[in-house]
């Protein structure tokens, strides 16, 4: 379709969303799909369940609706859905205030963001509908209009749960235009809209001097007052204040412990009896999920207030700390450079791990686990295998400091070192040593830092170049083993068949010539020793791998040279180790003679054929191996 067609199926779209009818009509439908009615809390509970869940083997759940956009925050993410759930079924909880507390770019605004558009873009679903008296500022639950007397039999006879009373407006209106006859009051779909401010209000502290509480509760008309006669007519007010908008939805309250005192205990009776306090007027009820956001820093002095004691009570506080997982960091990354307009520069591959590992090193505390260094913590935090740990290990390192993660590096500082890097004149590729660079330069630009933490970084900045210079040789190693995969795999499968005769007492029948022979102990030790299986122990580690195939089978899956992480090791040390001499002489020779080149051609466009590396970057990273053999 051209633009116009485009243009007139969205209009259509929007105008098949649209929906008025009586209040008669409206609760036939209710009565079919009653999540139509859902408080706030349950509304947004059913958005994120309605994204769809995926449940670990573990037990742990993955929520869909956040996966696109936060990154190693799960523990934060399901104590805020714990939340929703909780509050979905109207337990106490429900009243009261969410407070995301972390450092800064730690995610906590794309958190409610997150929230704020799924909103917006749920009540445009079936799923997700949601409607209101026409007319009403605060477009509020049509089932308000039933008397609160024959609520109890409602409950009882359809299994509809109706809280709340008709805001002034909706009061007077329907008694003046709708007197014994609500069932034929208009009701209207409602889509929430926090540009066109429905369901969905935002409050940003400012000046205390200068910001008046009407900004949340709304205000006086001073136009109309002649017209009516009195401020307590709800003609002569405008009931547009954020908390009033909000109604049916959520508010976002940011950077929250900033605001002036009086903000703050204007949230205490919305909080606990869910209404508010307008003008001249009695409580008006209102049902919305209120959600700040804060830093530490705030937050203690807040707390270290005995003023604050009964608001502090009113708040369920979520620590939304940094990422502490490489993998997910890069994501983040992955993430900010896609949706940039960014596509003239070439990222060499590890480029963003580099960058991730180091803003990851710069977050953890050092553990006093005896020989437990903060890169083998890293990489335990990443899921990988490091000897002689398990996952007892890993919770014990996360007991071991629980506000680990709430300072370091944020990743706003590695996207904006990075985006320096990326915009310089005539560059045409980084790759992780340009960036190890830029993140370095930067350290000296960086207010917040003294100069014991910047000494720090810079030792950080180090070690993590340490782990990209085994990352590189090994990368240039696979390249000059020529079909890597099926080299790793068929000497898995010699390996394999060698244990399999040895665990059983059996011979190896040679494929050419048919001789039965013994079960070749050199190779199989080759492979084992590397990787500390010691001669006593040699039996048992064959067999546990003939366990894993076995298992593995069952399932209907195969065993890949990758399936068992120390065999996957010592393969490729196996490999390499073959290799070594060859890429050191190739890589490091000055003036390579024509084979030489001829070889190092052949490993740099296999570097670019299957990993994705540039011309450029293909080069660099075999002439810095070659510097780093020749050592």
């Amino acid at each position: 379709m051209d633009l116009w067609e485009r243009l007139q199926a969205y209009r259509n779209q929007e105008n098949e969303l649209q929906w008025t009818g009586t209040f008669r009509e409206y609760f036939q439908m209710v009565r079919e799909h009653p999540e139509w009615a859902a408080l706030a809390h349950a509304r947004i509970y059913q958005m994120i369940v309605h994204a769809g869940v995926d449940v670990a083997e573990d037990g742990s759940r993955h929520y869909r609706f956040f996966e696109s956009d936060l990154f190693g925050l799960e523990h934060s993410i399901q104590q805020l859905v714990d939340y929703f759930h909780s509050s979905a079924q109207r337990l106490e909880v429900r009243k009261r205030i969410v407070l995301l507390m972390g450092p800064v770019g730690g995610g906590k605004s794309t958190l409610v963001s997150l929230l704020k558009r799924g909103l917006e873009h749920f009540t445009r679903q079936d799923a997700g509908a949601a409607f209101g008296i026409v007319g009403c500022p605060m477009h509020e639950d049509p089932l308000h209009l039933i008397p609160e007397e024959l609520r109890d039999d409602l409950l009882r006879t359809y299994g509809m749960y109706v809280e709340g009373d008709l805001c002034p407006v909706c009061q007077r209106r329907i008694a003046e235009e709708y007197p014994n006859r609500t069932e034929d009051v208009p009701v209207e779909r409602v889509l929430f809209s926090e540009k066109h401010r429905v369901g969905i209000g935002t409050f940003s502290p400012s000046d205390p001097k200068s910001q008046d509480i009407s900004e949340l509760t709304g205000s006086i008309d001073l136009a109309t007052i002649g017209e009516y006669g009195s401020e307590s007519d709800p003609r002569a007010y405008r009931f547009d204040g954020e908390l009033n908008i909000a109604n049916r939805g959520l508010m976002e309250f940011i950077e929250m412990l900033k605001s002036d005192e009086k903000f703050l205990y204007g949230l205490l009776t919305l909080s606990q009896e869910q209404n508010i306090k307008t003008g001249r007027f009695s409580m008006i009820y209102a049902d919305e999920v209120i959600v700040s956001h804060t830093n530490e820093a705030e937050y203690l002095r807040f707390v270290d207030n005995k003023k604050n004691e009964a608001l502090r009570d009113r708040m369920i506080l979520i620590r939304v700390p940094y990422n502490l997982r490489v993998g997910d960091e890069q994501k983040i990354y992955e993430k900010l450079i896609r949706d940039s307009g960014l596509k003239d520069v070439h990222l060499a591959p590890h480029t963003l791990r580099v960058a991730s590992m180091f803003a990851v090193l710069s977050r953890l505390k050092e553990s006093k686990k005896q020989g437990m260094s903060l890169i083998k913590k890293m990489k335990l935090y990443d899921g990988k295998t490091v000897e002689g740990y398990t996952n007892k290990d890993v919770r014990e390192l996360r007991d071991e400091f629980p506000m680990e993660g709430m300072d370091g590096l944020s990743p706003r500082y590695v996207i904006n070192r990075l985006s320096t890097a990326l915009v310089r004149p005539g560059i045409r590729c980084i790759n992780p040593l340009d960036a190890l660079r830029t993140l370095k330069d930067g350290l000296e630009q960086h207010t917040g830092l003294g100069e014991e933490d910047k000494e720090r970084l810079v030792n950080l900045i180090y070690d993590t170049r340490k782990e990209f210079d085994e990352l590189a040789k090994t990368e240039v190693q696979k390249a000059f083993v020529y079909s890597f995969e099926e080299s790793a795999q068929a000497l898995l499968n010699n390996y394999l068949d060698n244990i399999e005769a040895f665990v059983n007492k059996a011979k190896i029948v040679d494929p050419i010539t048919d001789e039965e022979m013994e079960p070749d102990e050199k190779l199989m030790r080759s492979i084992e020793e590397p990787i500390g299986v010691s001669e006593n122990a040699k039996r048992a580690f064959r067999e546990e791998i003939l366990i894993r195939i076995s298992t593995l089978a069952r399932r209907g899956e195969k065993f890949h040279y990758q399936s068992h992480q120390s065999l996957k090791e010592a393969i490729e040390a196996k490999l390499f180790n073959d290799l070594k001499n060859v890429v050191k002489i190739t890589t490091s020779t000055r003036t390579p003679d024509r084979e030489q080149l001829r070889k190092l051609n052949e490993v740099a466009n296999r570097l670019v054929a299957h990993d994705s590396y540039c011309s450029e970057c293909s080069n660099a990273i075999l002439q810095y191996v070659g510097t780093l053999l020749s050592r």
